[in-house]
């Protein structure tokens, strides 16, 4: 079968280009100049898990390389018919193994408790996992991603301001001078 090694190699580039990254760390396109909605919380689970590709683009890709390169069996008619759908089956098969391969990836599945009490859950790609306690922020928008909380502290919000009490006005300014009579009868006694 050396006719499908190029179908082995079309099938490889064309997966490895759509590769999903599940990093944390990393964004798609459609993510970028989003906002997302930030919440705080704690890491009170993790577990490993299998990321793994759905098939259907690999096995679509190789099924349609190699029904094109099984069409090209010599001897025309049925024998290029069943070239065609072997050389699909076979590219399908080929395709999603290979799709497996550049996509299929260990990870870990995060259980964070918020500051709402609410328990989330994120699966990413580390190659370190999170700790369990570890503050974390839980991003969520297009892709959600749970990081080590790099936020700086800021301490407690400053209480409201009170308002000022009222200056007195120009009648007000001065305190009540006692009357000078009431101040000789004062003095008198």
């Amino acid at each position: 079968m050396p006719h499908l090694r190029p179908l082995v190699v079309l099938a490889a580039s064309l997966l490895a280009a759509c590769a999903e990254r599940y990093s944390p760390d990393t964004y798609a396109t459609r993510a970028v100049q989003q906002a997302n909605k930030v919440e705080p919380g704690a890491v009170i689970g993790v577990r490993k898990v299998q990321i793994s590709a759905e098939g259907s683009t690999g096995a679509a890709a190789g099924a349609a390389a190699g029904g094109v390169l099984g069409a090209q069996t010599p001897g025309g008619g049925i024998g290029q018919a069943l070239g065609g759908v072997s050389g699909a089956l076979v590219g399908g098969l080929i395709g999603r193994a290979t799709e497996s391969a550049a996509v299929d990836t260990p990870a870990f599945e995060y259980i964070v408790r918020t500051e709402k009490d609410e328990l989330l859950s994120v699966t990413q790609k580390d190659t370190v996992p999170l700790a369990i306690g570890q503050k974390v922020l839980v991003i969520t928008g297009t892709q959600a991603r749970v990081v080590p909380d790099y936020t700086v502290a800021t301490g407690p919000r400053p209480p409201a301001r009170e308002a000022a009490p009222p200056r007195p006005g120009p009648a007000e300014a001065k305190p009540a001078q006692p009357a000078p009579e009431d101040a000789a009868a004062a003095a008198a006694s």
